[in-house]
């Protein structure tokens, strides 16, 4: 079973038929490290799917790289607000590995409604997942000291502490480098 498979069957109770009709509108793209999938400024005219690799999502403030979100295995990437409303993209999606996706143009996308009945339904439940995301990670810089952060993440992706450069993965959490090295080695000084 394909990730996009688990992930739209799974998370939103496609049918096996469903998915099929869905995965018909889906392309693969390979990105190799380093380069991009979207460039700040760009349009955005397609939705992209992890199967495999990690994507960085970020964006400059003030001249300075501020890393939103690592997009691995399962996830999606798009700038969300510039792919429904046919905007530039405010952030950029750069390869930290090797990356395989499965990719949705935006004119595929809007035609799903064609091919699945309750599409409207199913939609509004995949942007209230990712309204969900957002808010639940604004909480937590919100609520959570910077040790809190890194547990929280931690538990929910420890894939990224081993492959993402530590200042992209301090960034994401908030933190600098050194608070983040800090924690490390506190956390792996309790587990020895």
């Amino acid at each position: 079973m394909s990730e996009l498979n688990k992930h739209i069957v799974e998370t939103f109770g496609f049918t096996e038929t469903e998915f099929q009709d869905i995965r018909a509108f889906f392309k693969p793209l390979r990105i190799e490290k380093g380069d991009y999938f979207l460039k700040e400024g760009q349009y955005v005219r397609q939705m992209g799917f992890v199967e495999k690799g990690i994507l960085r999502e970020f964006l400059y403030v003030n001249d300075k790289e501020i890393t939103k979100w690592f997009s691995t295995s399962g996830y999606f990437a798009v700038d969300l607000s510039g792919f429904l409303f046919g905007q530039r993209s405010k952030v950029n999606f750069q390869a930290v590995t090797d990356v395989d996706l499965l990719t949705i143009s935006k004119e595929y996308y809007d035609n799903i409604s064609q091919k699945i009945a309750r599409w409207d339904h199913l939609e509004k439940l995949f942007l209230a997942k990712c309204f969900n995301v957002l808010e639940n990670r604004v909480v937590s810089h919100l609520a959570l000291n910077a040790e809190e952060r890194y547990k929280q993440m931690f538990a929910y992706n420890h894939q990224i502490f081993n492959e993402v450069p530590l200042n992209q993965l301090a960034s994401m959490l908030g933190m600098t480098p050194e608070t983040l090295s800090r924690i490390r080695k506190k956390q792996t000084q309790s587990i020895s």
